[in-house]
Parts: structure tokens; C-alpha cells; sequence
């Protein structure tokens, strides 16, 4: 582990002269190539010496099994508590409107302040848990997220309440871009799928989850103060359960140690080394994800699709009230519940996973364990027509005429359907562009939160001028011409990658 990560940070050691091979060992070789070859692989015996590396029972990947699964609990219930934040203002509008003396209009901007927050925050909280650790970002940003909620409790004005939930949505975002990268530190790649999809489910299920519990607290300040005693209660737990799980930083922590009680300065950790600063990898963590949507065609519709598909889920926070309070006279209370028909689809794509992890598996075996990136889009294909359909089916059901537990029946496809494009595109793009993933993943974040931000901002007037069915229908049609993508990928995918200048070209 120590020395696959020494080869990703350049290192002083890597310039310097390598062992001499004996006489007997230079006569082994054949030609001038190979004796090159060979020194370039000996290490210097004296650097890598006192190179550290961890035991195994320092290694996360040996943590007992209970321990592991309490960590992915912890983590996936504080990155629910996040996506949960950015949907709970959904039914706290009109109240906001009417205490801080605002325009409904504006009120709705705290959920898409928040939004925006999120989709910014990973370009910051990435490069810093690269040098500090996950552990460290946990605690700092899940703190500040604790804080940063009081003011948007108790507001004096409409001002601050807008200012500080843009705050709260940017420190609470190591959460939808650390905490996936914790779950693999914990387990082989043959044992990660079940508990990456727990956790993976949290950032869609906390939005549905949002306007469901709001919509049961009749004062809407009651619904942050319910949201403080969740923060402080997983700030807790990350603090006695969440160890740190990042080998570089584990491995300079071990060196540090050493140096402390041997006195020898010369242990060392491949962090110990690192070339590039804090600022140069921060501007890189913003550059190149949009250099990626500018010149990448294919990383560019991909984001847009799920970007849509983002927006879609957000604007449905304006759209269900409309359908059922207006057509169906729903109190807020069970409008809340309306969104459990989406809540239902999404835990059914996770319950899906072992299918999926026995296709995946075979998928491997046909291609000698190593099969291209374009296996993973066909979940996306699935979940291309699951996510119209469910659309479409909502759209024509919205009548008044029509039993209202339709339209809820009809929205469990669209929460299915998102799942599964979700991880195929993640999955695609990390695999697809393995040197720049978390660039590629920033860009995907920064397009997806931008649209999910705006997109709330004209569903009044869109319901209100195409009418229920017109508007509904409207977004449907939005995801079919993007439903393609996955089909078209799997086909020419190789011939794209081949020409892109950032993509793997296996």
C-alpha cells in the first residue's frame, strides 16, 4: 500500500541515484534498455529504509466488521442529515414569507442557495482532505454546519437567513464528496458494493425525506431546531465512532510519530513529499472540472443529464403541492407524504443491488476481469426509461378526476430511474477518466447543483401558465431526448475516449 502510494506523490528520492547492481547482475542483462529498466525499478535501500509503511492492524481495511458497518452508519445518516437541509425549506415557504416580511419568491431562494452551496463546497473540501485527512474535514465542516444553523433558526431578517443557508450548504458538502471515498478505504473492491450503495442512497433519499418532515411542523423554525438536534447528534457520533481512514495521511502520521520517539529525522511518509501546495491543488480542483464541460463532449451531456434529472427531483418540491393541494385539496402534512412514492422507487433500486453486483460480476469474467467502462452504463440504460416513464405516467394523471394515489404510484419509476442513472454515471466517470475523477466528479456536482438550484425558481410560473399536465409533461419530454445518452455511449463510447485528450484509452 505504502509504495503504490509513493507513486503518487513525486518525491525527492526519485531523483536521486539508484543502487548499483553487482557485476553478476550486470551480466544478467542483456542490453543497455534493460539495465536502464532495471535500475529505474530498484529503490535507494537507504530511503526506503525508513520509508513507513502501516501494519496490518493499522490498515482501515482490517477494522472488525462491526466497527466498519457502524462507520458507514454514521456516515450515511450525517450525509443524509445534509441532502435532508437542502429540502427541508420546501414547506417552510410561506411561513418564511409571511415572519421575515418577503416575497414567496424569495423565500424559495433557501433552497437553492443551499443547493449552490453544495455543489461548490467539494471544490474546496477535496484538496484539503487530500492533505489533512477525511477525519479532520468531517469534524471542521459537520461543526460548522452545527453553527452556521442557528442563524437560519432564529433569522432577524430574510437577509441573514438567505446568507447563512448558502454558508450552511457549502460546509456541509464533504459529505456528498468525502464520505464515498471512506466507505472504499474500509473494504477490498470485491466487498464495497453493498455498503457504497447504503451509503450512496443517503444524498437521494435526504430530499425526499426534507418535505416529509417538514411539512408536519406547524412553526417552520421548528424544522431547523429539528435539524440542529440531528447535527449535533451525528457531530457526536462522528466524534467517537468516525476514525481518520486515509492511508497517506495515516502513513505521515506514523512517520511523524516515529521521528518523535526515535529522534531519527530521516522517517518518512510519500505526504512528507508532496510537491504540489494547498493553493496550486485547490485552483487545479477548480479548473479543471470546467475545462472538462468545455472540451469534453461526453463528460458534458453526461452532466447535463443527470444535472436535469437533479432539477427535476427539486423542482418537484414546488410541483407536488400545486398537484395535490390545488387538484386533490391535501393538507401540508400529507403532501409531505406525497413524496414517499419517490422515497419507495429509490430504496427499491438500492434493494436491486445484488442483481446488479452478479451481472457486474459476469460482465467481468467475459472480459477477463478488466471490462470496459461502457459495461457500466446499462443500469443508466434502465434507468433512461424508467425516469420518462414515471414522468410521463405522473404528467396524464394529474386530472382531478383521477384517484390521487396514482400520480404517487407513478413517481416510484422516476425515483428508480435516477438511482440507477446516478451510478452509472458516477460509476462511468470515475472509471472513464481514473486520473482526473475527482475533477470529473466536481464538474458533474457543480452543473448537477446548479440546476437543481434554479430549476425550484420558475415552477410556479411554469405549473401556473401549462397547467399541471402541460408542465409535468413538459420535463418528461426533457428526459427522453437525454435518454439515448447511455445507449449511444455503449456503442461508440471506446471511439470518443479515444479522441478525448483527458480519458482513459483502454
Amino acid at each position: 500500500m505504502a509504495s503504490r502510494m509513493s507513486e503518487s506523490f513525486p518525491t525527492d528520492a526519485d531523483t536521486q541515484s539508484q543502487r548499483t547492481l553487482s557485476k553478476p547482475e550486470k551480466q544478467q542483462l542483456q542490453n543497455a534498455d534493460a539495465l536502464e529498466k532495471a535500475q529505474s525499478v530498484l529503490p535507494s535501500t537507504e530511503e526506503d529504509e525508513y520509508l513507513v509503511q502501516l501494519d496490518a492492524s493499522e490498515d482501515p481495511k482490517h477494522i472488525s466488521p462491526l466497527h466498519k458497518w457502524a462507520i458507514v452508519v454514521v456516515i450515511s445518516v450525517s450525509a443524509l442529515c445534509t441532502a435532508f437541509a437542502s429540502s427541508c425549506a420546501s414547506m417552510t415557504e410561506e411561513g418564511v414569507a409571511r415572519d421575515l416580511h418577503s416575497s414567496h419568491e424569495v423565500a424559495i431562494l433557501s433552497i437553492s442557495l443551499f443547493v449552490e452551496g453544495l455543489g461548490l463546497g467539494p471544490l474546496v473540501t477535496g484538496p484539503l482532505s487530500e492533505l489533512y485527512g477525511r477525519n479532520a474535514i468531517y469534524r471542521v465542516s459537520y461543526f460548522l454546519f452545527f453553527v452556521f444553523t442557528w442563524p437560519v433558526a432564529f433569522p432577524p431578517n430574510i437577509a441573514t437567513l438567505l446568507v447563512f443557508r448558502f454558508i450552511t450548504g457549502f460546509c456541509s458538502s464533504a459529505f456528498l464528496s468525502v464520505a464515498g471515498g471512506s466507505v472504499s478505504d474500509l473494504f477490498e473492491n470485491r466487498h464495497v458494493a453493498t455498503p457504497m450503495a447504503v451509503y450512496t442512497i443517503s444524498p437521494f433519499l435526504g430530499p425526499v425525506l426534507g418535505p416529509l418532515v417538514s411539512g408536519y411542523n406547524v412553526n417552520w423554525r421548528w424544522v431547523y431546531r429539528v435539524l440542529l438536534i440531528w447535527q449535533f447528534t451525528m457531530l457526536c457520533l462522528l466524534i467517537l465512532i468516525v476514525p481518520e481512514t486515509y492511508t497517506p495521511v495515516l502513513l505521515k502520521r506514523k512517520a511523524a510519530r516515529l521521528r518523535k520517539t526515535s529522534g531519527d529525522g530521516r522517517f518518512w511518509a510519500p505526504l512528507d513529499r508532496r510537491e504540489k501546495s494547498l493553493a496550486r491543488s485547490i485552483m487545479q480542483s477548480i479548473y479543471v472540472p470546467f475545462e472538462l464541460l468545455l472540451y469534453d463532449r461526453m463528460v458534458l451531456l453526461l452532466d447535463a443529464w443527470t444535472a436535469l434529472l437533479l432539477g427535476i427531483l427539486y423542482l418537484a418540491f414546488q410541483a407536488f403541492p400545486i398537484i395535490f393541494m390545488d387538484k386533490h385539496g391535501f393538507s401540508m402534512q400529507q403532501t409531505g407524504l406525497t413524496f414517499l412514492g419517490i422515497g419507495v422507487g429509490m430504496i427499491a433500486a438500492v434493494c436491486s443491488q445484488p442483481l446488479w453486483n452478479r451481472y457486474n460480476a459476469r460482465i467481468r469474467e467475459k472480459h477477463n476481469g478488466h471490462p470496459p467502462p461502457e459495461a457500466g452504463l446499462i443500469m443508466g440504460q434502465v434507468g433512461g426509461l424508467l425516469a420518462p416513464l414515471g414522468l410521463f405516467w405522473l404528467a396524464f394523471t394529474t386530472y382531478r378526476g383521477v384517484p390521487w394515489i396514482v400520480p404517487i404510484i407513478a413517481s416510484v419509476p422516476f425515483g428508480t430511474g435516477i438511482v440507477f442513472i446516478f451510478t452509472s454515471v458516477f460509476t462511468y466517470l470515475v472509471v472513464a477518466y481514473r486520473p482526473i475523477a475527482a475533477s470529473a466528479m466536481a464538474s458533474n456536482s457543480a452543473l448537477r447543483s446548479t440546476f437543481a438550484a434554479v430549476f425550484p425558481l420558475f415552477a410556479g410560473q411554469m405549473y401556473d401558465r401549462l397547467g399541471t399536465v402541460g408542465a409535468t409533461a413538459l420535463l418528461a419530454g426533457l428526459a427522453t431526448l437525454m435518454a439515448p445518452l447511455p445507449f449511444i455511449y455503449y456503442r461508440i463510447g471506446h471511439r470518443l475516449r479515444q479522441r478525448s485528450r483527458f480519458a482513459v484509452k483502454i
